[in-house]
């Protein structure tokens, strides 16, 4: 269950931000994770919840967006969404590839009051 230890993480920078910006309530949390972190998001949220209960952002809303996993290839140049985990490129069958996204665990934005 990664998803705690990811949830410790990321409401220790909301909090964080929230002191330093001066916030007295954070409404909303967006985060983003790239699929490959196979996150669960029921679990992140409750995490969360249980990490940020009794403080600025106790009822912040939680907005979770999962990015796809992108490839592109060192053969032909070509980026493309990766199917059914198989990391070959779609335009001319390479498997010299690079990870474009797909691994991302990060807060984009923060709002608040």
């Amino acid at each position: 269950m990664h998803e705690l230890a990811i949830a410790q993480e990321l409401s220790g920078i909301v909090l964080d931000t929230a002191v330093k910006e001066k916030l007295t309530i954070v409404s909303r949390v967006n985060v983003i994770f790239g699929k490959m972190i196979q996150v669960v998001p029921e679990i992140f949220e409750f995490a969360f919840r249980v990490s940020v209960k009794d403080s600025v952002a106790a009822k912040a809303e939680l907005s979770i967006e999962i990015v796809p996993v992108r490839i592109k290839c060192r053969a032909c140049g070509n980026e493309s969404e990766i199917k059914d985990n198989s990391f070959i490129c779609s335009s001319c069958g390479s498997r010299d590839v690079d990870l474009v996204q797909g691994r991302e665990i990060y807060i984009k934005s923060i709002e608040g009051e």
